[in-house]
């Protein structure tokens, strides 16, 4: 059921994950606030929502606490998306990962603590699992982190693990596992591999694999994560409170799987396509060779039903590039 009268608080809203998660959540009557520096987030994903009275974009920063504490105000519940992404962006550059990630984070978390926000939903990482050789990845065991970017994210569930014992706050981690979809950004050094892969194809340029092709992911739809969220914010389950959850479909697919669909996808459009060559390189320093989650907590605390699978995820992702992009 819709909500009215509830305002909720998007960081990083005109990113990927948070310009849909904006939306969403307007059409379910929310208020939206969207907090974007605009340094991986791009205005052209939220312009639209401009002229909708019940959204309001506030620039600015994670790192500066006051414009956290201005975000809140008013706010009930905030989805906290604001991050800097990419294991090989945190290798080159360290430092500014855990500024935005681990000091951001925590002036949202404390800044939402005393601003008495209702619930903390957060975006966690599946990049924990680290060294953790267990396949499917289950929420309680972990390895050491691979990556500065995975410590961070980890860092992040032990602070949101901390305020909850320590001052009552209710938060919830959602761990994404390589979330795609409409607006992902296919362009730049530290650009996912699904649009990228699209962009390359539509180009008929080879897509370079990283290795054999034969490392495996669980690629999770948007619409998905957007269920997710929804239910992470909105539960009254009070054993599903204050805890992590895999967010993912449950299944995994190869990259040369994935390149085989998308060819097949796009061929659909331009015949072309089939026929480009795929080039492999060296394996990426930091990537885990496997990834697949276990979503039964999810779908046991939170009754999770994931809608869309690998190859329904990709045909609409692959359409939407097509419209938006060719």
């Amino acid at each position: 059921m819709p909500v009215t009268n509830t305002t909720v608080l998007i960081t990083g809203g005109a990113g990927f994950i948070g310009s849909n998660l904006c939306e969403y959540f307007l059409e379910r009557k929310y208020g939206v606030v969207c907090l974007d520096n605009f340094s991986t987030g791009f205005r052209h994903n939220i312009e639209h929502l401009f002229s909708n009275p019940d959204f309001q974009l506030i620039e600015g920063d994670v790192r500066d606490y006051a414009i956290c504490q201005k975000a809140l105000d008013g706010v009930d519940y905030v989805l906290h998306q604001a991050a800097l992404g990419s294991v090989p962006r945190s290798i080159q550059d360290p430092i500014t990962s855990n500024e935005v990630n681990v000091s951001g984070f925590l002036n949202m978390l404390h800044a939402s603590k005393e601003a008495g926000v209702k619930r903390f939903v957060y975006a966690a990482s599946s990049s924990t699992y680290g060294d953790s050789e267990s396949l499917p990845k289950v929420e309680d065991t972990i390895g050491k982190p691979l990556s500065p970017y995975a410590i961070t994210k980890y860092v992040n569930e032990l602070y949101a693990d901390v305020f909850s014992k320590t001052y009552g706050m209710e938060t919830i981690g959602l761990r994404y596992f390589n979330v795609f979809g409409r607006k992902q950004n296919p362009n730049g050094a530290y650009a996912a591999v699904i649009p990228k892969f699209v962009m390359q194809l539509m180009q008929h340029e080879s897509p370079v694999i990283n290795g054999d092709g034969n490392y495996s992911r669980d690629f999770t739809y948007i619409d998905n994560v957007l269920q997710m969220n929804e239910l992470a914010l909105t539960t009254q389950n009070p054993k599903a409170i204050n805890t992590v959850y895999n967010t993912a479909f449950g299944d995994r697919t190869t990259l040369n799987d994935l390149i085989h669909y998308l060819k097949e996808y796009l061929s659909e459009f331009d015949s072309e396509i089939k026929n480009v060559q795929v080039v492999h390189g060296p394996n990426r320093m930091g990537d885990i060779p496997h990834s697949l989650a276990s979503i039964e907590k999810a779908k046991e605390l939170l009754e999770y039903s994931p809608q869309f699978s690998i190859t329904q995820g990709l045909k609409e992702a692959v359409k939407w590039y097509w419209e938006h992009l060719k």
